[in-house]
């Protein structure tokens, strides 16, 4: 329970804003999956410095407008690592767009799950994951959303139920301590 609300706590501390969307580089990214490993950080999705096409921006209803992920620089053929150890709950096309879903081992309950897409799968529903590992390449510019047709992205998104968290946590993140208010 109290590992949940750190994280909970970490993931709002994270989000920030969501402005509009933005094309920034990402602060600092671990520069290989062996360097992440090493650093007891985890891996980015894609490889080299990710470039936010566009940012996460939560909708105030759950079928109102917003953007319920990132959109990391991605042309098609990229290769995509899973960004934590986890099982294959889905790898499959949904409104014909391949997408892979992977459940985050030790995540909590509900556990976090991750998505990418559009994707073709390298992994089968059930196979266990290890995080940095290879599980996808970005699918051809067809399959892309709209706003990344012309330099192709990869849409990631992170849910706990059915609650959409910004991703940039898993990568962004240290780990968050409450410390002890005296005389309250």
């Amino acid at each position: 329970m109290h590992r949940t609300l750190l994280w909970l706590l970490a993931t709002a501390a994270l989000a920030g804003s969501a402005g509009p969307p933005a094309r920034t580089a990402m602060p600092a990214p671990p520069p290989a999956v062996g360097e992440a490993a090493r650093t007891g950080g985890r891996p980015w999705p894609v490889p080299g410095t990710p470039v936010v096409v566009r940012t996460w921006n939560p909708p105030a209803t759950p079928y109102g407008p917003g953007h319920r992920g990132v959109d990391l620089a991605a042309p098609p053929g990229t290769e995509i690592r899973a960004v934590a150890a986890g099982r294959v709950t889905f790898a499959g096309p949904v409104a014909g767009t391949g997408v892979l879903t992977i459940t985050l081992d030790g995540s909590g309950s509900p556990p976090l799950r991750t998505t990418y897409e559009p994707v073709r799968a390298l992994v089968r529903v059930g196979e266990r994951v290890a995080a940095g590992q290879l599980v996808a390449t970005v699918e051809t510019e067809e399959a892309a959303p709209a706003h990344c047709k012309e330099e192709g992205c990869l849409h990631w998104g992170l849910k706990r139920g059915e609650v959409y968290l910004n991703p940039l946590a898993l990568v962004r993140g240290g780990h968050a301590r409450l410390l002890p208010v005296w005389g309250v």
